[in-house]
């Protein structure tokens, strides 16, 4: 590790941090609407995004600074076991392409800004509508958290902020001046600026993992060297070497399916899939977004070249910062954490919209003022995005990175519980609201249970998220089995129910509502404003 700060790599940095501040504030011009006071203009971009805006949009959501510092992160200290990122972004996209347009649909057809709103109308149950959406908030803060944990770690790298015995508004300084630039430009241009920025962050990443694959095998000798390396260390660490040993393929198994079918339940995915301009948008999108595991999986070798490189840290989070600071010029350094940091900025504030329209259409409208207006929404969402920043930061400053870490995972579980509604939903009308919502308990209390009682060496509890599966022996993703225990509660529940003819809520949607788009009769079109050469059009 260098000594000091590396002025050259915080001076890229800056730049780039600078540069995308302003593409931020100026975002509130872009496709500007007549009317911006609604949740449709400030929380969705007013339901305008084309093909390339979204797949930008959805790629800057879904693959964070956490990916980029977590990802191969795992595979540094656990080996090919930290792969299982890889085939579970390559399992969600068909998933996603058999529920996300239908989603859309119904939600363009009536107004829909999130998923507990279109779980309110098709079960006719505000309690399940609530559940849903503080699920959501929930699991949404600890991700935000992270976030900004991959700030922290790249300025940590380059020596911001001084040592451990500094004191601590100096210390945090860096991660204050973010945190603050991030909740003005959010607040004043909404789910515009994350889209605006996107463009720059993938551009970067994509330049930086291109640039990385190449580069550094070349000066480590090539990849037979690395890989070497990589299997002596995990050989002498007795882990029998670079592939999970029997036992633990039940849970790379079950966390990678259990990660894909929990990942387009978070908030954030939908937001950003609901911004885009019609169905066609979201079916393109299922087919492109693919490229983006290509990258992860070249990002995910990284781990093993930071092995080869000799890297030792303390924190697993900082191994790859700490490579490209010990492998790449200066200068080409600061692009790299510059990547890193833009990819925290952006999901942090798509998440952070996410949230806010939540609270303030689902707890807010539904519970606390009825009679809200459009413009009222906007209001609360605005200074509820900026209280959940807020918290998001608190969560940070004052709790050690793996209790952050630990509290995604445990997110991941709470938000998989939200699938028999949402997706079941879709799909059916036969699911009874009252089963849904035992379902649903039954899932997050035996969820949140099984967490609590595992330990790591740094945590009593919640210590990771694989237990041994009830009735198998074998260990595998809390989460999922969670979700099966839910969706039986839910099957069986629904025949009792409807056996006693319990009241089953009123569906205030029809068949053809799923399969609607923009230009179709009785549905109204959401064009964006005339906006020459602006990106992401057709």
């Amino acid at each position: 590790m260098k000594d000091g700060v590396n002025g050259v790599a915080l001076g890229v940095f800056i730049f780039f941090f600078l540069a995308v501040t302003v593409m931020g504030f100026l975002a509130a011009r872009w496709r500007k609407a007549e009317n911006e006071a609604t949740l449709d203009e400030w929380g969705l971009g007013g339901r305008s995004f084309g093909t390339w805006v979204t797949w930008f949009l959805l790629g800057g959501d879904l693959y964070t600074a956490y990916t980029f510092v977590a990802v191969p992160a795992a595979i540094y200290a656990a080996g090919a076991a930290g792969f299982f990122a890889v085939p579970y972004t390559i399992l969600v996209y068909p998933l996603i392409f058999t529920f996300l347009p239908r989603l859309w649909s119904v939600s363009h057809k009536h107004g829909y800004v999130t998923t507990s709103d279109f779980v309110r109308g098709r079960f006719g149950s505000k309690g399940l509508s609530l559940a849903v959406a503080v699920t959501g908030i929930l699991a949404t803060m600890p991700y935000i958290a992270l976030q900004l944990v991959g700030i922290q770690a790249v300025l940590d790298v380059m020596g911001v902020g001084g040592g451990e015995n500094t004191n601590w508004f100096v210390k945090d300084l860096p991660l204050l001046i973010a945190f603050a630039v991030l909740a003005a430009y959010t607040y004043s241009s909404g789910l515009r600026a994350p889209a605006l920025i996107a463009f720059v962050k993938d551009g970067l990443i994509y330049l930086v993992i291109a640039v990385a694959i190449i580069y550094i095998p070349i000066k480590l000798g090539g990849f037979d060297d690395i890989f070497a390396s990589a299997q002596d260390k995990f050989t002498k660490a007795g882990a029998g070497g670079l592939a999970p040993a029997a036992a633990g393929q039940w849970g790379y198994a079950t966390l990678a399916l259990g990660s894909a079918l929990a990942l387009f339940m978070y908030p954030h995915s939908i937001t950003a899939t609901l911004s885009s301009r019609s169905r066609e948008v979201i079916r393109r999108n299922t087919t492109i977004l693919p490229l983006y595991s290509l990258m992860l999986g070249l990002l995910a070798l990284l781990g093993f070249m930071a092995i080869a490189a000799g890297v030792k840290v303390d924190n697993g989070q900082l191994a790859i910062p700490q490579l490209f600071e010990n492998m790449f010029p200066d200068w080409f350094a600061g692009v790299a954490f510059a990547a890193i940091g833009i990819g925290a900025l952006v999901p942090a504030a798509i998440m952070s919209i996410a949230a806010a329209n939540l609270f303030t259409r689902n707890i807010y409208k539904d519970f606390l003022k009825p009679d809200a207006t459009p413009e009222q929404e906007t209001k609360v969402s605005k200074l509820v995005s900026l209280l959940v920043k807020v918290g998001a930061l608190a969560f940070v400053l004052t709790m050690d990175k793996t209790v952050a870490i630990n509290f995604q995972l445990l997110g991941g579980i709470w938000i998989l519980q939200t699938m028999p509604a949402l997706v079941g939903g879709l799909f059916t009308r036969w699911f009874h609201r009252w089963a849904l919502l035992a379902g649903w308990a039954v899932g997050m209390i035996y969820g949140t249970a099984a967490a609590y009682g595992v330990a790591s060496p740094t945590q009593k509890h919640f210590g990771g998220s694989s237990k041994e599966i009830p009735g198998l022996g074998e260990i595998g993703y809390i989460g999922l089995t969670a979700f099966v225990l839910n969706v039986v509660v839910v099957i069986v529940l629904t025949f009792v129910l409807n056996a006693v003819k319990a009241p089953a809520g009123t569906d205030e949607t029809s068949p053809g509502d799923y399969t609607a788009d923009a230009g179709d009769p009785g549905v109204q079109e959401k064009l964006p404003p005339a906006t020459a050469g602006a990106p992401g059009g057709h």
